[in-house]
């Protein structure tokens, strides 16, 4: 997966928008201004392509156990609730990435207020 492919995915799930929060180099997805997902441009160029996204805290874990050399506990974040994933690595598929950008975005929707997700849902 590549940058504008990732950003591309971000961008394609409802109510989805796109910042620099921080500073020019992290760009952060965010959906009713909640984050679901973020990467450190910098680093990306650099060859590091690592995405952070929001995990439930037990499926975090057996993540970082299945996959050992391409999740991490998410870096610069909450260690229970992100992981740090490496995009380019072999053992994951970008079904599998997508499927995790899919989690983290439905787990931040989840937990918005009920007519928040309602709105989301009907779009």
């Amino acid at each position: 997966m590549e940058i504008d492919e990732y950003r591309t995915y971000c961008l394609s799930k409802a109510q989805t928008t796109e910042s620099f929060p921080f500073d020019e180099d992290v760009l952060v997805f965010k959906v009713a201004g909640k984050m679901y997902a973020l990467a450190s441009l910098k680093k990306w160029e650099a060859g590091e392509h690592r995405i952070n996204l929001k995990c439930n805290p037990d499926e975090a874990i057996q993540l970082r156990e299945k996959y050992p050399d391409e999740v991490f506990p998410g870096y610069h974040m909450d260690k229970k609730h992100w992981n740090t994933v490496v995009v380019n690595g072999p053992n994951l598929s970008l079904q599998q990435i997508q499927n995790f950008i899919d989690q983290s975005y439905d787990l931040v929707v989840s937990k918005l207020p009920k007519k928040k997700r309602e709105e989301i849902q009907l779009k």
